[in-house]
């Protein structure tokens, strides 16, 4: 009888570790699949932004610095709205903010003149997995190359 309890106790024992171990590649499964889409829509985000300022640089230059801005797509091509905006589980926003540049060597700079024909962009895409919020973050320098 006390061989059985013990090799039961063993087996539920067993059980119990399998399905941890079951629950926690779940989660890092889904984890993972949630990083790769983020960051699928933080690149897509980059390039809405691109698009923009490929079609017109007033699209850029008409943004506010600081100001939180959600891609989307209608008409045909792609907008900044002031309205948020989700895609699934996902949520994807995007600041500018202004560029100074150094007087005497034309680098990038805290301090300097504003560069109206340059802006700083951050693209955030941000999702909840389970307790917990994550986010991702790409910052990239944009500038008016079409104008002369």
């Amino acid at each position: 009888m006390v061989e059985i309890l013990i090799v039961a106790s063993v087996i539920v024992g067993a059980f119990i570790v399998a399905l941890a171990v079951a629950q926690n590649s779940i989660f890092v499964a889904r984890s993972a699949l949630y990083s790769a889409q983020a960051g699928f829509l933080l690149e897509e985000g980059v390039q809405a932004v691109k698009i923009l300022r490929d079609n017109d640089w007033d699209n850029i230059s008409a943004l506010s610095a600081s100001t939180t801005y959600y891609p989307a797509f209608s008409s045909g091509t792609w907008t900044l709205s002031a309205t948020p905006s989700t895609v699934g589980n996902f949520t994807r926003i995007v600041e500018m903010d202004s560029v100074n540049r150094d007087n005497s060597t034309g680098d990038i700079s805290s301090s300097g003149t504003d560069d109206p024909g340059t802006k700083l962009f951050t693209v955030t895409v941000s999702w909840a997995g389970g307790p917990q919020n994550f986010s991702k973050t790409l910052s990239f320098y944009l500038s008016d190359i079409f104008t002369e």
